[in-house]
């Protein structure tokens, strides 16, 4: 069995005043998969695009934001399948956004900034915390490692 690249998550996250980083979940909305869980921006990449182009994507149509800078974290989420007898294989991204408004598509009814902490708290799925302390980790304490994997992109680049 071949793992698949399907999707991606991207975890978004702002600096508060205090220069402390703050993380962006949102609320899954009724009749919606995963209805009642808080995520971070996930979705499914489509034919011709690439796995980053997919994080900048969903960020807009999820979130109405646009990433000021975008990573690729060490880290790939991975899980089984059942009913399509698959392993997906979920690049993680990690984007930087300013205090812009968040408006929120059909898919969520709310959301939260909160520390890395209680997102951990927040988020169902084991690959999901685990994507976002190695997001964390790298942002804090691995510069070097954060400057290799940061993505060149321009306004041009990541339309759709």
């Amino acid at each position: 069995m071949t793992p698949t690249i399907r999707v991606i998550d991207c975890f978004i996250f702002r600096k508060n005043p205090d220069g402390e980083f703050e993380y962006l979940l949102l609320h899954r909305a009724p009749k919606k998969m995963y209805n009642g869980h808080w995520r971070m921006v996930g979705g499914k990449i489509k034919a011709g695009e690439k796995a980053w182009e997919t994080a900048i994507r969903e960020m807009k149509e999820e979130t109405g934001l646009s990433p000021l800078e975008l990573w690729s974290v060490p880290y790939v989420n991975q899980f089984y399948e059942w009913e399509h007898d698959r392993i997906n294989s979920i690049p993680v991204f990690i984007a930087k956004v300013d205090d812009s408004k968040v408006l929120l598509d059909d898919e969520h009814d709310r959301f939260r900034w909160v520390s890395e902490t209680d997102a951990a708290g927040l988020l169902s799925f084991p690959g999901q915390i685990d994507g976002l302390r190695a997001a964390h980790l790298m942002l804090t304490s691995n510069p070097d490692l954060a400057d290799l994997l940061k993505i060149k992109f321009n306004d041009q680049q990541d339309k759709p």
